[in-house]
């Protein structure tokens, strides 16, 4: 007998536990929901009607962002291939005027 009473609170507690767990993902959800569709207003009442297209231009901002920079990086490794010792007297030059700089402007002080 006391052996089917403990399963039966054992049972009674997990069935509370998984009720009270829904209960909470049921709140995350709608609170979820309701963020998206304030952010979704936000948007609509800060752009307009041009609101609606403002994930679209976004969208394309970071594309043009990211082919501008691909587009770079290509540039600059076509020129590391052509001309090495160049790239490379850049590159010392670039290191020297920075420490060049950081001892000009270091206080007396360190």
């Amino acid at each position: 007998m006391r052996h089917r009473d403990i399963e039966r609170q054992i049972r009674d507690t997990a069935d509370r536990a998984g009720e009270r767990a829904r209960h909470y993902a049921d709140g995350a959800a709608s609170s979820a929901q309701n963020l998206l569709e304030r952010g979704r207003r936000r948007i609509n009442e800060r752009f307009g009607k041009g609101g609606k297209h403002y994930g679209q231009q976004l969208t394309q901002a970071a594309e043009d962002l990211a082919d501008e920079a691909n587009y770079h990086y290509r540039r600059l490794r076509r020129q590391v291939n052509r001309h090495p010792a160049a790239t490379v007297a850049i590159i010392a030059g670039t290191i020297g005027a920075f420490l060049l700089l950081r001892r000009a402007f270091r206080s007396d002080d360190e």
